[in-house]
């Protein structure tokens, strides 16, 4: 049988982009043909049709080019090609391109001056390259309105965007939250990139400190994927005595073990196409704190809401969820203000 789908994902391996891939290859339909691209890290780790003819795709630049040329030789004039990694093709195809975008650094215009120079570099060229041929692809699906709103100003086109919000099996039907021996008041899951604001995070956990205030809080930042941010937030709790436990990367079932055991999900993050952690802490029955975003928004009603990029308004948003708010400035008279003055 010919496949009348391509599914192309390589360099998608990891956090929700995965998660999501893993979620389709599982459910996809066992009587449809399918030829798919994937990231050769993935080996072993994803279940894979029965039907699916598998190109494995080294994380090497020359590999990627040479998927690129397979690639255009598998697109017939009636297939449909889903860039599942949210690229669009480098070279022209027959057929009928569909761009799944996971990513709001690729279309959205934010500084990338926080993030390491490889990373930078890297960031850049996808987002010249998401530019540069964007008129390859005939439709757009992503998975909130907002994402929607900002691809549609982005692609300054018409052209078809569809919204179609998913998410892993495994999440949707989870359980109810177990309410016995919690762990930690607060839960960040989270990898360790410059967006998901671990910085202000730890900021606003050391203004808490000096309050007074110390909420057990447990993170996921990779120690090998990210060894400046866990060398930082090691030096800041053990500097300020912060009631903080990174536990490092964890598997799908160990997060969901986290999310019973923690009494609410805090998510600074900055942006998010999606924000799975989010959708994951809603269906184990925490309570959200979380940026007022509208990737926040479009998903979840967070029980309290602050600015991600002022830790004193994180740390607000803690103290009021504790139900111990910070008392609001005493308004004097200008007199009062005179008597200061000029005393």
């Amino acid at each position: 049988m010919t496949a009348d789908t391509v599914l192309y994902a390589p360099n998608v391996h990891t956090g929700g982009g995965f998660s999501l891939l893993s979620a389709v290859l599982t459910d996809w339909p066992a009587e449809r043909p399918l030829c798919v691209f994937l990231d050769a890290r993935t080996l072993g780790r994803l279940a894979l049709p029965l039907t699916a003819k598998v190109t494995w795709v080294a994380p090497r630049a020359l590999a990627r080019l040479r998927a690129e040329f397979v690639l255009r030789r598998a697109a017939g004039d009636n297939v449909t090609i889903i860039c599942f990694h949210g690229l669009p093709p480098l070279f022209p195809l027959r057929g009928h391109v569909v761009q799944f975008i996971q990513n709001r650094l690729l279309i959205e215009h934010g500084s990338l001056a926080e993030y390491p120079l490889g990373v930078r570099t890297r960031l850049w060229i996808e987002r010249l390259w998401c530019r540069a041929l964007k008129n390859r692809c005939s439709r757009y699906i992503v998975q909130t309105p907002s994402m929607a709103a900002s691809l549609r100003n982005w692609v300054r086109r018409e052209v078809l965007v569809s919204v179609v919000p998913f998410a892993p099996a495994v999440v949707a039907t989870t359980s109810g939250p177990n309410t016995s021996g919690r762990m930690f008041d607060f839960v960040y899951v989270a990898s360790g990139e410059a967006h998901k604001n671990h910085r202000n995070l730890l900021e606003a956990w050391h203004l808490l400190a000096e309050a007074g205030f110390r909420p057990s809080l447990a993170l996921t930042v990779n120690p090998m994927t990210y060894p400046p941010i866990f060398d930082e937030l090691s030096k800041v709790t053990r500097d300020f005595s912060l009631n903080i436990v990174n536990l490092g990367h964890l598997s799908a079932e160990d997060i969901a073990g986290l999310y019973k055991s923690s009494s609410a999900l805090i998510f600074p993050s900055r942006t998010e196409s999606f924000g799975l952690p989010l959708i994951e802490a809603m269906h184990h029955g925490l309570p959200i704190l979380a940026p007022e975003l509208d990737y926040v928004r479009d998903v979840v009603t967070p029980i309290e809401t602050f600015d991600p990029s002022s830790p004193i308004s994180i740390a607000r948003a803690v103290r009021r969820f504790l139900g111990n708010a910070e008392p609001t400035a005493q308004i004097h008279s200008a007199e009062d203000f005179l008597l200061e003055v000029l005393k």
